[in-house]
């Protein structure tokens, strides 16, 4: 299994899109997750960057030009899905990937402290 290492630039997006409101709080994860397809689509359009930007890990061993690079994905490719990062963090959490976890709990509660207010 692959060590993964926090994606410190998704943790900005993610936090940045929350900031702009663009957040869903109620939509299940299973309802939300981006087809192979739409994966596609970003990459297609955005390249592995912008792909990797909806992703709080990194897999430093995997090639830069896959989508297997990235894991733990927080939304869907439009707005951060609440359900996504509690998802995010109980994998990072069963997998022993601890940096992760810890950085889905902290946008998890970025976000719930912005819903709330």
């Amino acid at each position: 299994m692959p060590t993964y290492e926090v994606n410190d630039a998704a943790v900005t997006h993610a936090r940045s899109l929350i900031d702009d409101g663009r957040y869903d709080t109620t939509t299940e994860w299973s309802d939300a997750a981006p087809s192979a397809s739409d994966e596609n689509d970003v990459v297609d359009e955005r390249g592995y960057d912008g792909f990797g930007a909806w992703h709080l890990g990194i897999d430093p061993e995997a090639s830069e030009d896959t989508k297997s690079r990235y894991a733990f994905p927080f939304g869907d490719f439009r707005n951060v899905n609440r359900a996504a990062l509690i998802h995010a963090k109980q994998r990072a959490s069963q997998n022993d990937h601890d940096e992760v976890e810890k950085a889905a709990d902290d946008v998890l509660e970025y976000l719930d402290a912005r819903a709330e207010g």
